[in-house]
């Protein structure tokens, strides 16, 4: 099973590279003191509104102003609540445009260039919102998009504990002026929707790197599965405090705890003169806290040349356990709670100074062997030349937490969004209901140490997605996640497959959606593949076959029965089109067990629309398991090209089963 810390961390690592991603509470849209705006920012140049059903169009004003939207012959009315909120149910004018929509009241609103097609809600994390510039061959991809037909507006992050009114974002035309940092999986999929049904593409895109399902739902949904009644109590208190929006829970924690972000250790005026004297790596012995729980203050004097080189500056401090923050004098520079990875901090112009400046690092360790993991000379800052500053060697240290029990520990270290709620707060709520087609979603690695119970979560979210923006069961289109990590050599349990298995079912039972199966991408060392065209086409696929109605093969191989005969199992599939595909010299991937739950390597052939496997090691065999590990080889397809998703035949307990976080 592949450690949480590696999974999350790859997801955000981007994001942790900028100290502005803790600081969201202070990049609200809106709070209480702004005023709201006559119409929803949602609403602007360049939209594409919803054909075929009445679009809501909201906004705020004086209570009891007559609001009237008019758009190519087409007026619709409402009033504003004592609330200050109105709403404008109207039906589109025909697909294409572009149009002008007209909206009157005390205030006189025109939106201009706006078209009327499809509009598609884009979420999940980090693989959804990734750019088209990441994609392969991303520069030429970005030179290529040129698609005024497809528009797209993306929400700006913004986590919330309370109801949030307004979004953050405008609508864009694809161009390559704009399509550098329009997620590569709704441009592929707009794009394939748009050339084959010829009408105008919206996208919304809501995602954020490194959170899981449960940020992206509201408690009401959570509540009944019983799972999240703890972090649900601490938002609830948090929310009830008025506290910091930080979206996680170790911010908050040191908020309560840490003395020296209380005493402002990081500011280069500090008196420090009374601190001890340590050696970084290391530090921790020196304080009394050799294998406890800690977290530490250190603190260092550099001094750099005058004039300073010009270029972008990086701090480098090697692996760290389990979480640090960094400063240099007073600006925090960079933070992350992922172990494994060595840290690489920018380091914005004006930071850096001639002469004097002052480092200090926050380190939050929890093993007997945490704290800085790396060499010494991995330890340091890289200016703008390349000079390197080595950092290795004597700093001032001081103890901030004695954390050893019975203090209390946050409930989780990651400092970027996962509390269940805050992003369905923050932005999802402020854009129901607008007018969609349906949705895409793109999430899973972060819940994949918990990916068996990713097969309540993700119905619950479905549903609650559903009845927020209150258009009846639309399409809900799941990614099946890409491989990642090394292969096993072996038959492995793995979190997954298990997360692949609960996208698997959630497809499979409710109503409306279907399922885009990736396990022939990916790339085993980055968890943001660049084969993107392949997820957001076969997603399409799924748009294609099921809501527009085309003769689209849109599924890979997948099991219709078992038959279990003696030395061998005989397994049928149906989605077959063109019938079984061998991808590579032979059949690979499937395992084969007894009665005592030992898996090997199985023999397999095709059969028709069978697939026949063995083992002389399992004389009985009872189950079969394909591609049930993080980085399966993909060998079976049909003849369409699409190939089969992994899964298993066994009702066996899982490895992630029983495990809870709270």
């Amino acid at each position: 099973m592949i450690r949480k810390s590696v999974l999350i961390a790859i997801v955000v690592a981007g994001i942790l590279l900028s100290p502005q991603f803790n600081a969201w509470a202070q990049n609200a849209p809106a709070s209480a003191s702004t005023p709201l705006p006559f119409v929803s920012p949602i609403f602007a140049d360049n939209m594409v509104m919803q054909r075929g059903k009445a679009n809501t169009i909201w906004g705020w004003s004086e209570p009891g102003d007559k609001i009237q939207v008019d758009i190519a012959g087409k007026s619709a009315s409402g009033v504003a609540g004592p609330d200050r909120r109105w709403e404008v149910k109207i039906q589109p004018p025909r697909a294409g445009g572009p149009y002008i929509m007209t909206i009157k009241g005390k205030q006189t609103l025109e939106l201009h260039n706006v078209l009327v097609g499809d509009v598609w809600l884009c979420g999940g994390q980090s693989n959804m919102e990734v750019g088209l510039r990441m994609a392969r061959n991303g520069a030429e991809e970005v030179k290529a998009a040129n698609y005024p037909q497809i528009r797209f507006f993306t929400v700006a992050p913004h986590v919330a504990y309370h109801h949030t009114d307004v979004v953050e974002g405008s609508w864009k035309a694809v161009s390559p002026e704009t399509a550098e940092r329009l997620s590569s999986v709704a441009y592929y999929f707009a794009r394939k929707i748009q050339q084959e049904i010829h009408i105008p593409i919206g996208l919304v895109v809501d995602a954020v790197g490194g959170t899981p399902a449960e940020a992206w739902t509201s408690a009401d949904a959570l509540r009944p599965l019983k799972d999240f009644d703890v972090p649900l109590a601490e938002l609830d208190k948090l929310a009830a405090e008025k506290a910091p929006e930080y979206g996680n829970y170790v911010m908050h924690w040191y908020d309560q705890y840490d003395v020296g972000l209380k005493g402002k250790w990081a500011a280069p005026d500090f008196d420090d003169s009374n601190w001890k004297q340590v050696d970084i790596p290391g530090g921790f012995a020196e304080l009394g806290v050799p294998e406890t729980p800690a977290v530490v203050w250190f603190r260092k004097e550099i001094v750099l040349p005058d004039p300073l080189p010009t270029g972008r500056a990086l701090l480098f401090l090697g692996s760290v356990q389990r979480m640090d923050t960094a400063y240099i004098n007073g600006t925090e520079v960079g933070a992350s709670a992922w172990v494994e990875n060595p840290r690489v901090y920018f380091i914005h112009d004006g930071v850096l100074k001639p002469g004097k400046n002052l480092v200090a690092i926050r380190v939050f360790k929890t093993e007997p062997k945490g704290g800085f993991l790396g060499k010494p000379e991995e330890l340091h800052l890289l200016l703008g030349d390349k000079t390197s500053i080595p950092l290795a060697g004597k700093w001032k240290a001081q103890l901030s937490v004695d954390a050893r029990p019975p203090h209390p520990m946050p409930i989780g270290f990651e400092n970027w969004p996962v509390m269940p709620t805050v992003l369905y707060k923050g932005m999802l709520e402020p854009v129901a209901p607008l007018s969609i087609t349906g949705a895409l979603w793109y999430q899973g690695e972060q819940n994949s140490d918990r990916g068996f119970q990713y097969r309540k979560i993700l119905p619950a979210t479905i549903a609650d997605w559903r009845t927020l923006f209150q258009q009846g069961d639309f399409p809900f289109y799941i990614v099946s996640l890409p491989k990642f990590a090394p292969h096993s050599a072996t038959p492995t349990d793995d979190g997954w497959a298990d997360i692949r298995e609960s996208q698997a079912l959630t497809a499979a039972d409710v109503h409306n959606s279907c399922l885009a199966v990736t396990i022939d991408t990916g790339d085993p060392n980055n968890l943001h593949p660049k084969d993107k065209q392949p997820v957001g086409e076969r997603l399409a696929f799924c748009a294609l076959a099921k809501q527009y109605h085309k003769h689209v093969v849109y599924s890979g191989p997948t099991l219709a029965s078992v038959k279990r005969m003696p030395g061998s199992i005989q397994l049928r599939f149906k989605h077959t089109d063109g019938g079984l595909v061998v991808k590579g010299d032979k059949l690979e991937e499937f395992a084969i067990a007894g009665e005592d739950q030992k898996w090997y390597w199985a023999d397999a052939h095709i059969k028709g629309k069978t697939v026949v496997v063995s083992s002389p090691s399992v004389l009985n065999p009872k189950e079969v398991r394909y591609a049930w590990q993080s980085n399966p080889g993909a060998t079976l397809f049909n003849g369409a090209g699409l190939p089969a998703a992994p899964f298993r035949t066994d009702t066996w307990p899982l490895i992630t089963e029983s495990h809870r976080p709270y």
